[in-house]
C-alpha cells in the first residue's frame, strides 16, 4: 500500500534545474536514502556555458550515487579521481570524513547531448559516518540484469531478490532500475523495512490504486509487498533499505550531529577542505545561514 506520494519540486542549481524529491517535509528519508534528485531530461547544446557545471563542493557523512539514463558527466574529486560516467554505470563516492568533487558537462559542451539521470545520497550508518573517503566506478557488467514478463530490470546497488550489485555499500539497501512494457507487473522487494517507487517516465498504478506519473515518488507501507502495474511504457526506480537513524542535512553536509555540520561549514568557509586535484581553480561558496523567523508580534 502507498503511505505517501511525493511530487518532485523543481530546483535551480545555478543554470541547471533538477527535480528534487528527497528530503521532503513529511518524509526526510527512505531507508538510508537521504536525498534524491532527478536530473533532466534536458537537451544541452554544444558550447553551453561553464556556469551550468557543478563547481567543486564538499560532502560529509554520505555516499553519493550517480546513475544516468542518457548523457555523460565528468567527475573529479579530492582523492585524485577523474571519471566520466555514462548510462547504466554507477559512480559511488563515499564522503565519510570529507571529500570535494565537481561535476562537469564537458562532452555536452563539445558536442551537444541530452542528459537525464538520478543522483541520490545514501547516509552512512552510525559508527561509519567519519570513515575515510573513497570512490568506486561500477560498469554495467557488474550490475545484475534480467528480463521477465515485460519487465527489464537492473540492480543498481545493494542486494535483493537473490542478487547483489558490484557496489560496496555500508548498510542494507536495494536500488533497482526497471523498464516496464504496458500491462507488465512487478512485485516490490520486501527484504528491507522501508521502500519507495519513483516514476522516471510513464504511468503506473501501485496495488491498482491511483495512477502515478513522471516525477512522483510513492513511499510504500512497510511489511507487505506492493505490485507496480504499468499503464504505458514506463521507467521506475525502486529504492529502499534499513533506517540508519536521524540525520541532519544542511547544504551538502549530512550528519547525526549538528555540531559536526557546523564544523564542516566552518572548515569550508575557512578553506581548510582540499579541492579536487584536477579542478581547484574555483568552488561553490558556502551559502548564508537561513534567516531565523521573526519573533511573534505582541
Amino acid at each position: 500500500m502507498i503511505e505517501l506520494v511525493i511530487d518532485q519540486r523543481r530546483k535551480d542549481l545555478g543554470g541547471f534545474e533538477v527535480g528534487r524529491v528527497l528530503p521532503f517535509a513529511k518524509r526526510r528519508m527512505v531507508g538510508p536514502f537521504a536525498f534524491f534528485d532527478h536530473m533532466g531530461p534536458v537537451d544541452m547544446p554544444a558550447g553551453l556555458p561553464k556556469t551550468v557545471d557543478v563547481r567543486p563542493h564538499p560532502h560529509i557523512g554520505i555516499s553519493t550515487l550517480t546513475y544516468l539514463f542518457e548523457g555523460e558527466i565528468t567527475h573529479r574529486d579530492s582523492l585524485g579521481v577523474q571519471q566520466d560516467i555514462r548510462p547504466a554505470e554507477v559512480n559511488w563516492m563515499t564522503a565519510g570524513s570529507g571529500v570535494t568533487h565537481s561535476e562537469r558537462f564537458e562532452r555536452a559542451r563539445r558536442e551537444g547531448a541530452r542528459l537525464e539521470g538520478i543522483q541520490a545520497w545514501v547516509a552512512l550508518p552510525n559508527g561509519q559516518e567519519e570513515i575515510d573517503p573513497s570512490f568506486q566506478h561500477v560498469v554495467p557488467g557488474d550490475l545484475p540484469t534480467w528480463v521477465e514478463g515485460g519487465v527489464k530490470g537492473r540492480l543498481v546497488a545493494g542486494e535483493t531478490m537473490g542478487m547483489k550489485a558490484g557496489v560496496s555499500t555500508f548498510s542494507p539497501l536495494h536500488y533497482l532500475h526497471l523498464e516496464l512494457e504496458p500491462g507488465a507487473r512487478f512485485q516490490t522487494p520486501t527484504d528491507h523495512s522501508e521502500s519507495a517507487v519513483y516514476v522516471v517516465q510513464g504511468l503506473v498504478e501501485i496495488d491498482d490504486g491511483k495512477p502515478l506519473g513522471h516525477g512522483q515518488m510513492a513511499v510504500l507501507s512497510s511489511g507487505a509487498p506492493s505490485v507496480i502495474h504499468a499503464l504505458q511504457p514506463t521507467t521506475v526506480m525502486v529504492l529502499g533499505g534499513e533506517p540508519v537513524g536521524e540525520r541532519f542535512i544542511e547544504w551538502n553536509f549530512v550528519s547525526s550531529s549538528r555540531e559536526r555540520i557546523e564544523q564542516a561549514k566552518a572548515d569550508w568557509r575557512a578553506g581548510r577542505i582540499k579541492l579536487p586535484d584536477m579542478d581547484d581553480q574555483e568552488f561553490i561558496p558556502l551559502p548564508p545561514d537561513p534567516t531565523p523567523p521573526a519573533p511573534p508580534m505582541s
